[in-house]
């Protein structure tokens, strides 16, 4: 029988994507391993490959199509005697609910609370006009918790399936609302207070001005949903270090001389991560993630650098920093940045790590407090280099080009004291490049 091509799931973390651009056709003939299409996820564009092979009977999603669910069937393979007259069941949908999604990885069964006692989902609930309600087994598991009335909710799976975002997005007092809405005034609720104000208040509030409204992309959402979720789950705490460049600067200008016949040239930058990546074998205690019911200290040094491109950024990790020279590490950083601006980065590319670093240095900030990117254990932001008066060993007053520094610092994993060796040995590497070719 015809064989459904479902959207796949193009990292661990996806839940949905734009199809971006179909590279076969209908009546094409396709072998496992053929590209077929173009996905975009909230990272990055990435070249979907068919696993079977059979003739592309019908595309149910055309391209461009946003928000796509991952496990959606987005085409039909026919094999081989099979024409278009056989796909029926693949996609004659609205009263055949999609597949269970309890297989998809956006909704696995144990993401419910491991705590609460075991409640049975209700028993194919049914509209009030006795129309069976098509919902996931989860779906109805956490509407059961949150006393939500499913029929109340509009399901955004396939053919109007409801799933796990639906209902957690909906709030128990949502339905009742909805449903006394026409025979009853609304009145306010006693309930918790929301996040901040609603989007159709904030509307109202700015009707009488000009504005673009922007519409959130994938990336920005995630990235609007993962710096939320650092600032409410994380307990940040902040430790600031003033650094003297002046022996860096010299030693960076001699290097580059050396390394110019060869087209390098080092940034400080470069040498930031250098430092980090070392500090972290030097303080390894500090060298660690939050894995929510432990710590895991890593080995190698997996060092995160933040890039700011059009509409969000990247963080591309440069693995085994520790072991790699200045220059390695000049070219890897400079392709992962090129990558990350053209999304092209693969999600192996910006996925893992244990700390990171932000620098908006070059843009004359001369110090800030960075958001932790979770699971890591800290996060360095770098300021500008800035000529200030300073106090030297002798005790006189000079002229010194000073960085201010700050890092954040996730307090489940790393302690105070143990931040501040983090810390010192930063700030000893920077301000003795030479050691660090030793």
């Amino acid at each position: 029988m015809p064989t459904e091509i479902l959207m796949p799931a193009l990292s661990p973390t996806m839940e949905e994507g734009t199809l971006a651009k179909w590279l076969v056709k209908e009546g094409d003939t396709i072998s496992s391993g053929d590209l077929i299409a173009e996905i975009e996820t909230d990272k990055a564009t990435m070249e979907f490959e068919a696993v079977d092979e059979g003739v592309i009977g019908k595309i149910l999603i055309a391209e461009g199509t946003e928000n796509v669910k991952v496990n959606t069937a987005i085409a039909v393979l026919l094999e081989d005697g099979e024409t278009a007259d056989d796909i029926g069941g693949a996609n004659a949908g609205e009263d055949t609910p999609a597949k269970t999604e309890e297989a998809a990885p956006s909704e696995p069964v144990a993401s419910a609370p491991a705590a609460a006692p075991a409640t049975p989902a209700p028993a194919a609930p049914s509209a009030g006009d006795g129309s069976r309600i098509f919902a996931s087994p989860l779906a109805r598991r956490i509407a059961a918790q949150k006393g939500l009335d499913l029929a109340a909710l509009n399901g955004s799976g396939p053919h109007g399936r409801i799933v796990k975002a639906d209902v957690e997005g909906a709030s128990a007092s949502a339905p009742a609302a909805a449903q006394s809405a026409a025979s009853a005034p609304v009145t306010a609720q006693p309930a918790a207070a929301p996040a901040g104000p609603s989007t159709d208040a904030i509307l109202k509030m700015y009707a009488d001005r000009d504005y673009e409204e922007t519409p959130l992309d994938g990336m920005r959402k995630t990235i609007a949903a993962r710096l939320t979720e650092a600032k409410q789950t994380i307990p940040h705490f902040y430790l600031r270090r003033d650094i003297e460049l002046d022996n860096l600067l010299r030693f960076r200008g001699d290097l580059n001389k050396q390394l110019e016949a060869r087209g390098v040239k080092l940034s400080v930058n470069d040498f930031v991560i250098k430092a980090c990546a070392l500090a972290l074998q030097q303080v390894p205690a500090a060298n660690a993630v939050w894995a929510a019911d432990r710590i895991l200290k890593l080995k190698p040094s997996d060092v995160a650098v933040a890039v700011a491109i059009e509409g969000g950024l990247f963080t591309p990790v440069l693995k085994d920093a520790d072991q790699k020279s200045l220059s390695s590490l000049s070219a890897e950083m400079k392709d992962l940045a090129t990558r990350a601006r053209d999304r092209k980065l693969a999600p192996h590319e910006y996925q893992g790590g244990s700390f990171a670093i932000s620098n908006l240095g070059m843009f004359g900030v001369e110090n800030f407090d960075a958001v932790i990117n979770p699971p890591h254990g800290a996060i360095l932001a770098v300021g500008a280099g800035v000529k200030k008066p300073v106090v030297n060993a002798d005790g006189d007053l000079t002229v010194a080009t000073v960085m201010s520094v700050t890092l954040s610092v996730d307090h489940r994993v790393v302690d105070g004291a143990l931040g501040a060796q983090l810390l010192t040995a930063i700030k000893d590497n920077l301000e003795n490049p030479m050691a660090m070719l030793a």
